[in-house]
């Protein structure tokens, strides 16, 4: 296939604060200016998953620098979706006021996986928050989900839909995430919606790598105009797309 384009941005990591991942906040961010972002994003897990960081942590992120490295840092949460209204784990006024970034995402550790027609609602819901700008890895198979549902509620709230690098990787856990994303990236081209990829670097080495992701980007021949990694310009005006 084509030689995918050059991706600027990556905004879905997570540090040591997470619970389960093993960079610092330096660590990363220099591995995404070595890696030649122009952009890079830390989201670590909000309560729900073992081992996380506290509200308290989000509320003292105003104390990090905005640069970091040549490159522009953003710092926000990977909030967990709690049920079927797509209720979330932290509560709006801390996401407002402290997050620069707001992804929200199914984690069945503090989900319990329902049937096709709940486990969409639950995504649904959470889209249509006004607060949520990405749904993360919405590609497990463990987790059936309509595409069809997903997709136009990601046109109508103009919500970012995420195709995951590390749900393609070999050592993930997810299942069916492959399958999953040719059904939903031939929904967003033909319905015209944008997707963000991301890494879901929950280490200092996995920042920069985007491999999977382009590979099967470029295999399905993806329109670039419907990837906001192209640019912080399109990312940045994906986002407020939605604030608005």
């Amino acid at each position: 296939g084509v030689r995918f384009m050059e991706f600027k941005l990556d905004v879905h990591s997570h540090t040591i604060a997470s619970g389960h991942a093993f960079g610092t906040v330096s660590e990363m961010a220099a591995a995404a200016a070595e890696s030649g972002f122009e952009l890079f994003g830390i989201t670590e897990h909000a309560k729900g998953i073992p081992g996380t960081c506290t509200d308290i942590y989000f509320k003292n992120l105003r104390v990090l620098p905005r640069q970091l490295y040549g490159i522009e840092m953003m710092f926000g949460s990977e909030i967990n979706i709690i049920d079927y209204n797509g209720r979330l784990s932290l509560d709006d006024d801390l996401m407002k006021e402290f997050l620069d970034i707001r992804i929200a995402g199914i984690h069945e550790l503090c989900y319990k996986i329902g049937d096709e027609e709940q486990n969409t609602a639950a995504y649904l819901g959470a889209m249509n928050h006004p607060l949520v700008d990405i749904i993360s890895h919405p590609d497990d198979g463990r987790i059936p989900i309509d595409y069809k549902a997903l997709v136009m509620g990601a046109k109508e709230t103009k919500t970012l839909l995420e195709v995951n690098n590390s749900s393609l990787c070999p050592e993930s856990f997810r299942v069916n995430a492959r399958e999953n994303y040719f059904v939903m990236l031939d929904l967003c081209r033909k319905h015209n919606v944008p997707v963000i990829v991301n890494s879901d670097a929950h280490t200092p080495y996995a920042v920069g790598n985007l491999n999977e992701a382009k590979a099967l980007l470029s295999e399905v021949d993806f329109p670039e105009e419907l990837v906001v990694n192209r640019s912080v310009e399109a990312f940045k005006e994906a986002l407020s797309n939605k604030r608005k």
